[in-house]
């Protein structure tokens, strides 16, 4: 989708920015507030205007993806088969422009084009044990550490909620930074040493095979440590540098891929507030388990704004994957009635136990192969109540014959859930301008394999035209 490069924006710009999306998302909260199981229990379609209606009812899911997601297929004409209000014109231009640009320098990435399994930029030893999305989000978010830090003269790199250091391990023997990795779980941290050991037999075996094939610097290996990160307090350990003969200080990078929630906050503060930490790269992720008070907002600019507040179901649809989304639309993926068939199974609970509201139902097996009357009882037993209840079989089909306006009204809120995402980073580079700082934020992973694919870059120096640097496409 087209949208706005958040690369080169001056502080005008951005706060200009943050107005126009606070007054766009208290336009249309009612969409984003809404939960799409309570799609028959609160009549939402009812809630649209009556011209979209018209537009959006009987439309076919690629339909949808191509009209109003504005994600056709390659080489799709879009043809609309009636003309459309201008109001949801609007909406659909509107949620385009303002939206930071998810488009990296690349369609698809080069290193699948041979083997969709296997990043061709990764040697074997590094892709054991790593799934396609993280070699991706690895290679991609490493090189780009690599370049930062020797842009700001980093001597060493923090991997903050590193799990299973697939990311340090790359960093620091792939690409020879010296390198510390920061984890909650000891059982993560355990499951790193290993296969920090493993990987070094690999490479030991390779180098030896192909000595001349493989040149290999100094090695580093990781330095894990089992320290959970406060997003109020300080972390002393965080900023204990390594100790390395000769060096009299350390310059500090902090980085986190998929940093959770709080985490990614509790980056941007001890950037802030230490010395020592001279750059950062942090691609955030899960808004909805943001704390409700100091995580968002925190910029003084956004804070003073009317409608900027963004509670939980606001928070929780930016983290849905528009473009995974959107290709199931095109696919006519099986999966798509599960949404309806939610819906209905929240009227009957509501009938049988009124004060039980969107219960949390465990995942159906092959929900889509079952009938909605299966599904229905299947979720009754999951939420405690009796499935053996009689049902309206009536009711329950005429829901079902519902199905495309059910993904018509969810398509409408993932329209506008990449501007929640967008206010929330906004809000991040406003905190640290405000800060005296400078920040520039990139799409750097192809939205399709990781749909939180935005690395908010944060310096104490400007780095200029330097900065381009770190946009290189993937080639």
């Amino acid at each position: 989708m087209p949208g706005v490069s958040a690369h080169g924006l001056s502080c005008e710009e951005r706060r200009q920015l943050a107005v126009d999306l606070t007054r766009v998302l208290a336009l249309y909260r009612s969409i984003l507030d809404a939960y799409i199981i309570e799609f028959f229990t609160d009549s939402l379609w009812g809630t649209l205007p009556h011209s979209w209606q018209e537009a959006l009812d009987g439309l076919k899911p690629p339909q949808l993806a191509t009209l109003l997601l504005g994600m056709p297929r390659e080489g799709e004409e879009i043809r609309y088969r009636s003309v459309w209000p201008l109001t949801l014109l609007a909406l659909k231009s509107t949620a385009c422009a303002l939206a930071f640009t998810r488009t990296p320098g690349f369609h698809t990435p080069s290193e699948f084009l041979e083997n969709p399994s296997q990043s061709s930029r990764l040697t074997a030893p590094f892709r054991k044990h790593v799934k396609p999305k993280k070699q991706h989000e690895i290679r991609r978010l490493g090189e780009l550490v690599k370049k930062l830090s020797d842009l700001t003269g980093c001597t060493q790199v923090v991997d903050v909620g590193s799990g299973q250091g697939h990311l340090s391990r790359f960093m620091s023997l792939g690409l020879g930074l010296m390198v510390k990795s920061l984890e909650g779980n000891q059982r993560l941290v355990d499951r790193a040493q290993r296969l920090d050991q493993e990987l070094l037999q690999a490479l030991d075996k390779m180098e030896k095979r192909h000595p001349k094939m493989v040149q290999r610097g100094p090695q580093h290996r990781p330095h894990h440590v089992v320290q959970w990160v406060s997003p109020t307090t300080l972390c002393d350990e965080l900023l204990l540098p390594l100790e390395i003969p000769g060096q009299s200080s350390a310059r500090l990078l902090l980085t986190g891929l998929h940093a959770c929630g709080d985490l990614s906050v509790a980056l941007l503060r001890h950037f802030c507030c230490c010395p020592e930490v001279v750059a950062l790269a942090s691609v955030g992720c899960c808004y909805m388990k943001l704390s409700e008070a100091g995580s968002y907002p925190l910029s003084q600019w956004i804070a003073g704004l009317p409608g900027h507040e963004l509670p939980y179901r606001l928070r929780e649809g930016a983290c849905h994957a528009l473009e995974d989304y959107a290709e199931r639309l095109q696919n006519q993926g099986p999966g798509l009635h599960t949404h309806c068939f939610r819906a209905a199974l929240e009227t009957v609970i509501r009938q049988v136990c009124p004060k039980l509201r969107r219960p949390g139902v465990q995942g159906i097996p092959r929900a889509h192969e079952l009938r909605i009357e299966e599904y229905v009882q299947q979720g009754l037993e999951r939420v405690g109540l009796d499935p053996q209840l009689p049902l309206d079989l009536a009711a329950l089909q005429a829901h079902q014959a519902q199905e495309n306006r059910v993904v018509a009204f969810f398509s409408l809120a993932l329209l506008l859930a990449p501007l929640v995402e967008t206010l929330i980073l906004l809000d991040r580079m406003l905190y640290l301008q405000e800060q005296g700082f400078y920040a520039e934020l990139l799409p750097i992973f192809s939205p399709k394999l990781s749909p939180r694919n935005l690395v908010l870059v944060a310096t104490k120096t400007p780095l200029g035209q330097a900065f381009s640097t770190l946009e290189t496409e993937d080639s």
